[in-house]
């Protein structure tokens, strides 16, 4: 099956340029030919062909399918890149295969980059939403001071993992199925012990992914398949 990016169908039943060239130059696809595009807001549609150029694909819309959300809560990852960018890319794709709803770059005391380009970042998670035929794109926002983003409102449960002694219940024994999760996950340094202490005065519980030490990709994608596993 063949799935194509389309934000704007509703609106405008072409193809944007990169995806009308995948369509037609890369899978040689023409006039005729029945695909499948996705909002990336909770449809698929089924579509047909109509024009085929280089440059341009034009479609007619033939089926208008919506996808029900695949768990019932918002599901929000926020992590500190790490230094090496391919790393920060593989989880974004598996987290997103997997399935979650939000992802937000952390800039931490330790942090070991400081600047990420969200573009490429927002490549993957479309291509990892086509291949994985989920209709919903995740959220990807800009690097957010640590600082900053804890003070935001967030209308659910708050975790915090960290590598510090302590009373730390396992995340799944203690996220609550159904309700919106947000987990932060801390830089290959860990977050500052005052990062702690301002995240859990700002309402974070302390939490362990296991008694395994994580790369920070590693705990985020475990932190991500916890949260949708207990709500599937």
């Amino acid at each position: 099956m063949h799935v194509f990016y389309t934000p704007d169908i509703q609106k405008n039943y072409e193809l944007p340029e990169e995806e009308a060239q995948h369509c037609t130059r890369v899978l040689r696809l023409g006039i005729g030919d029945e695909i499948t595009l996705t909002d990336g807001k909770g449809h698929f549609y089924k579509a047909e062909i109509t024009v085929a150029t280089n440059k341009r694909c034009l479609v007619a819309i033939k089926e208008t399918i919506f996808q029900e959300p695949l768990w019932p809560c918002h599901l929000h990852i926020a992590m500190a890149p790490t230094k090496n960018m391919d790393r920060n890319e593989w989880l974004a794709e598996k987290a997103t295969e997997i399935g979650f709803d939000e992802l937000t770059f952390l800039n931490c005391r330790f942090s070991e980059r400081k600047v990420i380009k969200t573009e490429r970042i927002e490549k993957i998670l479309i291509s990892a939403i086509k291949q994985s035929l989920k209709a919903r794109l995740p959220k990807l926002n800009e690097m957010t001071d640590f600082d900053k983003f804890i003070a935001q409102e967030f209308q659910g449960q708050k975790f915090i993992a960290h590598c510090y002694e302590g009373e730390k219940p396992q995340l799944k024994n203690v996220l609550k199925a159904g309700e919106d999760a947000l987990v932060l996950i801390g830089p290959e340094g860990d977050f500052s012990e005052e990062e702690v202490k301002k995240a859990i005065e700002c309402g974070f519980t302390p939490i362990s992914l296991g008694k395994s030490r994580l790369r920070t990709e590693t705990a985020a994608l475990v932190a991500c398949h916890t949260m949708n596993l207990l709500n599937q």
